[in-house]
């Protein structure tokens, strides 16, 4: 058995992925969620690798994290296309994560699954209403 690695990121943890799943949200609202949820992972291990703000991370940043990083190597065939759709899907996710950040005034290394979830649950009532 190997020792993971210091950038090793958990992206959802079973009790995570519960929490979503149980959500009043749809299927893509559910993804959308699940997506920030690794982002916001994701983020965080950049941020303290290279020490930018997470808010401030580039594609070609995640690009590059995601050829060092030795778990992610292990469990998915990276290549040039998987790192570009994978860097666009972290920075994609970087806009409702600042807003969450706004929204709580929490640094992005503070805000919870919870507040991820509660967000996107209060978006989809808003896009409810007439």
């Amino acid at each position: 058995m190997t020792t993971p690695s210091p950038m090793t990121v958990e992206f959802l943890q079973p009790d995570e992925a519960a929490k979503v799943d149980a959500a009043l949200l749809s299927s893509q609202e559910k993804f959308l969620t699940r997506l920030a949820i690794y982002a916001l992972r994701s983020l965080q291990q950049i941020s303290e690798t290279t020490q930018t703000p997470a808010d401030e991370i580039t594609p070609e940043q995640v690009a590059d994290w995601i050829q060092q990083d030795a778990t992610i190597q292990e469990q998915v065939d990276v290549d040039a296309s998987f790192a570009t759709f994978f860097s666009n899907l972290v920075v994609a996710s970087q806009k409702p994560l600042v807003q969450i950040c706004q929204e709580t005034e929490q640094p992005l290394a503070e805000i919870t699954v919870e507040q991820i979830i509660d967000w996107f649950e209060r978006e989809s009532k808003r896009g409810l209403q007439p």
